[in-house]
């Protein structure tokens, strides 16, 4: 069967959007497998579906296989989008046309993303609390950076941001990582989300990186005790 980094589209209302989905080299159908849905930054939007596969997870994977013993779909933004509105309805059903493709754990659902993508994580771990056993958001932002980076919507004009988000991702494992050097978001996006959720009582883990910029992804797929900490959630 073949594996690795695999081409695949999915369409909505009859437009197609390309993605990969990469299965490992020992996938088996005859066992249930993990799934990540990765959401990538700014810098990879376009439509060729593969730009997202060399930044953060997916160079990650590359460069140690092994360590990711998991089916990893990866859904692309067009150019001048985020991961707010169509591209992450697209992201959904990328995700679920992967779990209908292959053989996946549907208690093992994880997200992750990194920039953009970490405040694409927030938004969809906020949209689709169900869904998913752990979210890894990576130097991703909360409050956004309006119009081209907007915040996630929250109900009411004086509501708190990140007391709306962490409410909505109260009952998920979090793992936040961010660089106290990075001059693209603040890292009091992440300080602020952290604070947030320790507040409700939420399973939360976060990671600062003293000295590091924006390229808070390279450490965070790089850590040996997230990934062992991600694949051991399981959604009850």
């Amino acid at each position: 069967m073949e594996t690795g980094f695999l081409n695949r589209s999915v369409s909505i209302a009859g437009e197609p959007s390309l993605y990969q989905v990469y299965l490992p080299p020992n996938y088996s159908p005859n066992e249930e497998w993990p799934i990540i849905l990765f959401l990538h930054g700014a810098g990879e939007r376009g439509t060729d579906g593969l730009a997202q596969t060399d930044v953060g997870i997916g160079t990650a994977i590359r460069k140690n296989v092994s360590k990711w013993p998991a089916i990893v779909v990866l859904p692309q933004v067009p150019k001048q989008q985020t991961w707010q509105g169509r591209p992450g309805e697209y992201a959904m059903s990328a995700l679920d046309a992967a779990i209908n493709e292959f053989s996946v754990d549907e208690s093992r659902i994880y997200l992750t993303g990194l920039s953009m993508g970490g405040n694409g994580t927030w938004f969809l771990g906020s949209s689709f609390p169900n869904r998913f056993a752990a979210i890894v958001p990576i130097c991703g932002y909360v409050k956004g950076y309006p119009p081209a980076y907007p915040g996630i919507a929250t109900e009411g004009e004086n509501s708190d941001p990140y007391v709306s988000a962490a409410n909505s991702v109260s009952g998920l494992p979090v793992w936040i990582f961010h660089g106290d050097a990075d001059g693209v978001v603040s890292v009091e996006e992440s300080r602020n989300m952290n604070d947030a959720l320790k507040a409700v009582g939420a399973d939360v883990h976060y990671t600062e990186l003293p000295g590091i910029g924006h390229n808070a992804w390279d450490a965070a797929y790089s850590n040996d005790e997230m990934i062992e900490w991600l694949f051991s959630q399981k959604k009850q």
